[in-house]
């Protein structure tokens, strides 16, 4: 879907079910502004607040692109900050910090994503912002949380670490080798911003029945412990993560052709069903498969050698397709190309085209929506802000500051220009 593009002009005319809630954000990375995006996808007003000059730290993120000014433009923040405004406050001066202590009052979710204690520190922590506006939804998103004192509460985290902690990186490499970092992308930070949003409308939801605000505290080690449930919960059960004592499932890639298929088996009735589509219909009845205790121990030895020879001609697709049609459960391995080209992403809309501001022709490419409603138009979806654009305009409309003041703030630094 091209920036702008309008899927449905008829779902328009229900408007977008956040329409009218209104966010002020102090964000960077990847979580929070993971989650305000969402919430502006949905129809929230969102101003990012940003340091005035340089922007928040995702800005300096590798791959880059250059913006209008030639300033580089990383990829986590191009990710992340669709259909937003920027707001250039250096919120270290007391000037800044009263400018947006100003505009708190304006807006009904107030959130932020720094180290716990660092808006405390700048007097702007969720009692300072209550002060003034006692109806706020204040959010928090942290590596270990900011409402309870436990050992990690003042580390710093990136998705990588709240990841390792959670056991998942050693569940799936075990003990003696070094973990695959980051396997799936930023998933300690996207499971931290969709847990952060569900507690915002939570919060939301209970104001328009107490009329009272309340601190939504959302630690990325937790997100994480729920994401990688399997992790504690096998445990609990006796599973060890070791060869010799497994999960009797089949979860496994098979090379086809082109690459690998996917294929997951955890019921009897299903081996039974691949054993008939390879040519294998002996296995039914072969003792060391009379249930799926056997698989594992004989998945390499003799299913993998068996089953690859069947795909040895079929696309992964084809065997994705012919797998299915035979009742059992499975999918391509795909690369990049294979998603971008994939014609249920482009009738699902969830790639969205940003074009390039730096002489490139080819889009940059940001995933889109995958809250899909009947009744919300996909798009239109408005690009990233540059540093600062929209910081005169928002001061103006909001406190109602006139240029003279706003030369003059701009030219303490306190403001963008």
């Amino acid at each position: 879907m091209k920036l702008g593009e309008v899927a449905n002009a008829q779902a328009m005319a229900y408007g977008r079910p956040l329409d009218g809630v209104r966010v002020l954000a102090a964000e960077q990375m990847q979580a929070l502004p993971y989650a305000t995006q969402l919430l502006a996808r949905l129809g929230a007003d969102v101003v990012k607040v940003e340091h005035p000059r340089d922007g928040e730290s995702g800005r300096g993120a590798s791959p880059a692109m250059l913006d209008p000014d030639g300033r580089p433009v990383g990829a986590t923040f191009l990710r992340n900050n669709l259909n937003k405004r920027s707001v250039g406050i250096d919120l270290k001066r007391d000037e800044g910090r009263k400018l947006f202590l100003d505009l708190v009052p304006r807006f009904d979710v107030i959130c932020e994503n720094f180290k716990p204690g660092t808006m405390d520190r700048m007097g702007l922590g969720y009692a300072d912002v209550a002060a003034v506006h006692p109806g706020a939804i204040y959010l928090s998103i942290s590596g270990f949380g900011n409402t309870v004192d436990t050992p990690y509460r003042s580390w710093p985290a990136y998705a990588s670490v709240v990841e390792a902690m959670s056991g998942i990186y050693e569940y799936r490499s075990g003990p003696d080798h070094p973990p695959v970092t980051i396997p799936v992308g930023a998933l300690g930070d996207i499971s931290s911003g969709l847990f952060a949003v569900i507690g915002v409308l939570a919060a939301l939801r209970q104001r328009e029945r107490t009329g009272e605000g309340q601190y939504v505290d959302i630690a990325m080690f937790d997100a994480m412990i729920s994401m990688t449930d399997i992790v504690t919960n096998f445990w609990s059960m006796g599973v060890r993560p070791t060869p010799e004592d497994q999960v009797p499932v089949i979860c496994e890639g098979f090379k086809a052709r082109d690459g690998y298929v996917v294929v997951q088996i955890v019921r009897e009735f299903q081996f039974e069903r691949l054993a008939e589509l390879i040519g294998r219909p002996e296995w039914k009845h072969d003792p060391r498969f009379a249930d799926r205790s056997g698989w594992m121990p004989h998945l390499d030895t003799v299913i993998r050698p068996a089953f690859e020879a069947w795909l040895a001609d079929r696309t992964k697709l084809e065997a994705a397709r012919e797998l299915t049609a035979a009742g059992i459960v499975a999918g391509p391995s795909n690369s990049a190309p294979d998603v971008i080209a994939d014609p249920h992403v482009a009738a699902r809309h969830m790639l969205v085209e940003l074009p390039r501001t730096d002489g490139v022709a080819e889009p940059i490419l940001v995933p889109g929506n995958p809250v899909k409603l009947s009744k919300m138009a996909e798009g239109p979806e408005r690009r990233v802000p540059w540093v600062g654009e929209h910081t005169r305009e928002v001061l103006a409309a909001e406190l109602g500051l006139d240029d003279t003041l706003l030369d003059q703030l701009a030219a303490d630094g306190v403001i963008s220009p």
